[in-house]
């Protein structure tokens, strides 16, 4: 018989305007792996941060009884203190400190006051090889790549002898064999009674680890499904209210002449002079046409984005960029966006939104020559704006005066567009449009780049998504190791053709 690890009841909590949980019940088995999913907003991270502590007892109403004990987290560290570790989507890690001063910041061993390293070090390679790593404690975060940092906050997690953890999107910004090596870990760790939360948009990582499956809406739980009840298309009615019968929006592409034009592209890395990232690129967008771009992690896609929009990556570039037929100098951010190219990042929090300020601030930046008289912003006009690209975009807020960094991930990156599409650009480069959102808010933003594409608008989207890329892609790029090494219609393309073009790893000819 199992018993439960976790029990959270009648969890309720407001913020001024908003209720955000509303009489939510969740209760975790010991030993299973428990996912949580629901749209964006729907209150998953407001529900563990409440779990663990974020949001203190008092700041919300119902109980958590954790291990047949009766819980008033104060803060985070009570929650640590009884085995409960939450590894957030953005990850907690210092780049310019070693694997070793991360795992144990702030709690490091020590002998008389003075911190022992050696201890330190050799308490870091056991855990270190308990998730699968053998790099040196010693390394620097900065010199490891995502994945790796991903484990490594899974070992600090267990250094602070974790009995329930929570993992927020682990997977989101992880290659598919990091993710799942990850999967994989959280199995053994199951094996070995250890008890996870699991919350992950994608469901097919849902339906292969969870033992059970609670779906958030509204901020009220709608149901919890058994391992033999889980199904995609069971938790999408669920998560959204509604069937999905089509995962991408119909599109009848109507592709016109070359807009964008780039040849012989070339980038080195910023700090290794000597290192070239892009290696001669040459590609092209039509009107009307979406173009996506493939490649495993590391494989120069967005330092190849990033580098033509106003070179905001790299040194000694060289090559020509083409705007309907003639050389355009794309030498800054501001010269970009001047000739119409729009790049919206692949990490929204640090370089796509100013998260301290409010919607309707961060949807007129990119523009504010549209809201202006005179030199002088229009407020009424910039307040129009504001609230007809979120009515558009359909970003659910309070008003276009709730801060940006209050939002859920999905409307976070409705914002972002929003910035871009008030911008009117030609060209509009989307790097990992979906990434850490759910099947709802990509639904909406795939009808968005459908929208867009039909207006003319030249598309380039990047994802490390293959069924993503073939669902709203009309020709497909390939890319590896700083080379395009595949071009093929979507039409004709599958992961497969995707995949053999990756490990022939040949540039095609410009």
């Amino acid at each position: 018989m199992t018993t439960a690890i976790l029990e959270m009841r009648g969890i309720t909590k407001t913020f001024p305007g908003v209720k955000a949980l509303s009489n939510v019940n969740l209760t975790v088995e010991e030993g299973e792996i428990h996912a949580v999913v629901g749209e964006n907003g729907a209150g998953k991270s407001t529900l563990m941060k409440v779990l663990s502590g974020v949001y203190p007892s008092g700041d919300y109403e119902g109980q958590i009884v954790f291990r047949g004990q009766e819980c008033h987290f104060r803060g985070i560290h009570d929650s640590e203190r009884m085995g409960i570790v939450i590894i957030h989507q953005e990850l907690a890690l210092v780049p310019m400190l070693s694997i070793t001063e991360n795992i144990f910041l702030g709690n490091e061993h020590a002998r008389h006051g003075i911190i022992d390293w050696n201890a330190n070090e050799t308490r870091t390679r056991e855990l270190l090889k308990q998730v699968g790593l053998s790099e040196d404690p010693r390394t620097l975060i900065t010199n490891i790549g995502v994945g790796k940092q991903q484990l490594v906050e899974i070992a600090k997690a267990l250094s602070k002898e974790v009995k329930l953890l929570i993992l927020d999107e682990p997977t989101a910004s992880l290659s598919e064999k990091d993710s799942q090596a990850l999967l994989d870990l959280l199995l053994g760790f199951k094996r070995q009674g250890l008890t996870s939360i699991l919350i992950s948009h994608k469901l097919n990582e849902v339906h292969r680890v969870a033992d059970h499956v609670t779906i958030i809406r509204d901020g009220q739980t709608i149901e919890t499904l058994g391992k033999g009840e889980i199904s995609e298309d069971r938790i999408i009615t669920s998560m959204v209210g509604r069937p999905l019968e089509d995962r991408f929006p119909p599109r009848d592409p109507k592709i016109g002449e070359v807009v964008f034009e780039v040849k012989d592209w070339s980038v080195y890395h910023p700090i290794h002079a000597e290192r070239q990232v892009i290696k001669g690129i040459s590609m092209n967008v039509r009107r009307g046409e979406v173009v996506g771009i493939a490649g495993l992690m590391g494989a120069g896609r967005t330092e190849f984005a990033m580098s033509l929009f106003g070179r905001s990556y790299g040194r000694r570039i060289t090559g020509e960029v083409r705007l309907n037929g003639k050389p355009v100098d794309i030498s800054s951010v501001g010269k970009a966006v001047d000739r119409g190219i729009a790049y919206v990042t692949e990490d929204r929090k640090t370089y796509g939104l100013n998260l301290i300020d409010h919607i309707k601030h961060n949807i007129t930046l990119a523009n504010l020559g549209g809201v202006s008289r005179a030199g002088v912003i229009d407020d009424l006009r910039e307040i129009d704006v504001a609230n007809d690209y979120r009515g558009r975009t359909n970003i659910r807020s309070s008003s276009v005066y709730q801060k940006t960094g209050n939002l859920s991930g999905g409307n976070q990156q409705k914002v972002v567009l929003s910035k871009w599409l008030f911008a009117n650009p030609e060209v509009l480069i989307l790097d990992e449009p979906t990434r850490g959102i759910d099947v709802g808010a990509k639904y909406e933003i795939y009808t968005i780049i459908a929208r867009l594409a039909a207006e003319g608008k030249a598309i380039v989207v990047i994802s490390s998504e293959m069924p993503e890329l073939l669902g709203v892609s009309d020709r497909i790029y390939v890319m590896n190791e700083g080379l395009l090494v595949g071009e093929m219609a979507a039409r004709d393309a599958s992961q497969e053709k995707i995949m053999r073009a990756i490990v022939r790893g040949e540039g095609i000819a410009s």
